[in-house]
């Protein structure tokens, strides 16, 4: 196999984070360097994903060896968590891969430190910007610098379960508000109670950052601002924790000791709950992993806060960056090229990595199934696309992983709102200082 699956454990990205200040990395090659065809390269392409994303990548990059002989690449992936506890750990001893899958939350910080290398001298060149639109380039530019390309856009969206709540005799869930959904949440628990089913409606949707966002954009307000001061307070934040509180405490909710027992699957491809707040492009791996008892899925968009609000926006669900240590910056560009814009992408992934970004790569995609069904839920979401936020601010990924970890800690019920709200508002004091 080309690629080399890692163990580690998943642990707090937060602490690895700060490994990363004044690890400044000077670039290992010439810029202006052109690719010489007939020079034997070898170069290290690292992503998080799954057995079935690492097989796509191995059939893409036969492609593209086929395109470059001269060029080999080797892989290594892991869970999404653990992938970014491995990017830091290198990142703080300068020795990233070549080439690796990238995401906005991390962009501020690893610029910052000198780690990423500027793709501007190849765009247009040796990486074709024509298939992409400005918005989407824009996601990977910092101060006139693109530091990384967006190869795939995804929403935050509600996925539900058909088979299983036709199973339990709900209603399906049709939209609306977000205490709505919790209402609709305990009744479909309590009808699973009832038929001796071992389901919920589903987790505890208030442990994801991007639900509070949601909810806080539809009040008008970013996260934070372009300066990167919050735009919102500890009442705020306790106001969002507690409202999903009830729910906890009912057991409307996934139960989080029995989330952790189905780990490494997710609780809704685990058919333990009917309904998941999350990104629209998991959907193939949710239909993988629950298997052909259940063949089909739903996707709509997530309740609102605010009937009438601009607060969705695409974001930049996976991007790639190449190190600036890297030896061989014309063939790591190329590489970045061939999986950003080339219709092998489109016809192999699909949507498995978020909607194509580049209109060659999408040219490529036979979309039928489930991944027709994104496509058309994208489309449907209309008014309710608003501008996207500023870039995150440098250790938003801290961030993000803590405000999961507090999430896990109320669903155990071993710490309080208040409490998960002054240690929230603490760590983020000290990312805004550094």
């Amino acid at each position: 196999m080309r690629h080399r699956p890692l163990l580690s454990a998943c642990a707090a990205l937060g602490t690895v984070a700060l490994l990363l200040t004044g690890c400044a990395a000077p670039s290992g090659a010439d810029p202006a360097a052109s690719l010489d065809p007939d020079e034997p390269v070898t170069l290290d392409f690292a992503f998080w994903g799954n057995d079935v994303r690492a097989e796509m990548y191995d059939e893409v990059l036969a492609a593209f060896e086929d395109e470059h002989p001269n060029i080999t690449v080797r892989t290594t992936f892991l869970d999404y968590t653990a992938f970014w506890e491995k990017r830091q750990t290198e990142a703080a001893g300068g020795g990233l891969p070549d080439v690796f899958q990238f995401g906005t939350s991390f962009m501020r910080q690893y610029d910052q430190n000198g780690l990423l290398l500027d793709l501007t001298p190849y765009l247009g060149d040796v990486i074709d910007t024509e298939p992409l639109a400005e918005p989407v380039l824009a996601t990977g530019r910092i101060d006139e610098r693109t530091v990384a390309v967006t190869i795939s856009t995804n929403f935050w969206s509600m996925w539900s379960n058909p088979t299983l709540i036709k199973r339990v005799g709900a209603d399906p869930w049709d939209g609306g508000t977000w205490d709505e959904y919790a209402t609709w949440i305990s009744d479909f628990t309590d009808r699973a109670v009832a038929a001796g089913v071992e389901a919920w409606g589903g987790t505890d949707y208030a442990g994801r950052i991007q639900s509070f966002e949601l909810q806080r954009r539809a009040a008008g307000e970013d996260l934070f601002t372009a300066d990167g001061e919050p735009e919102f307070t500890e009442d705020d934040l306790a106001e969002f924790w507690n409202s999903t509180a009830s729910l906890r405490e009912s057991g409307a909710v996934a139960p989080q000791q029995r989330i952790e027992e189905a780990l490494p699957k997710a609780a809704f491809d685990s058919a333990l709950t009917a309904t998941d707040v999350s990104w629209d492009s998991l959907g193939a791996g949710f239909l993988l992993n629950l298997g052909p008892d259940y063949p089909t899925l739903d996707l709509q968009a997530p309740p609102t806060g605010a009937p009438g609000a601009a607060d969705m926006y695409p974001n930049a669900g996976i991007q790639l960056a190449a190190s600036a240590r890297t030896e061989h910056p014309a063939a790591a560009t190329t590489l970045i090229d061939f999986l950003v814009n080339s219709p092998v992408t489109g016809e192999v992934f699909g949507l498995n990595r978020g909607m194509p970004a580049s209109e060659t790569a999408l040219s490529g995609a036979e979309l039928s199934g489930l991944d027709a069904e994104i496509v058309e839920y994208e489309q449907s979401l209309g008014d309710r696309v608003g501008d996207p936020p500023p870039t995150p601010i440098v250790g938003y990924g801290t961030l993000e992983e803590k405000f999961r970890q507090l999430g896990v800690e109320l669903n155990f019920g071993t710490i309080t709102v208040d409490e998960a709200v002054a240690q929230f508002f603490s760590e983020m004091d000290v990312v805004i200082s550094e």
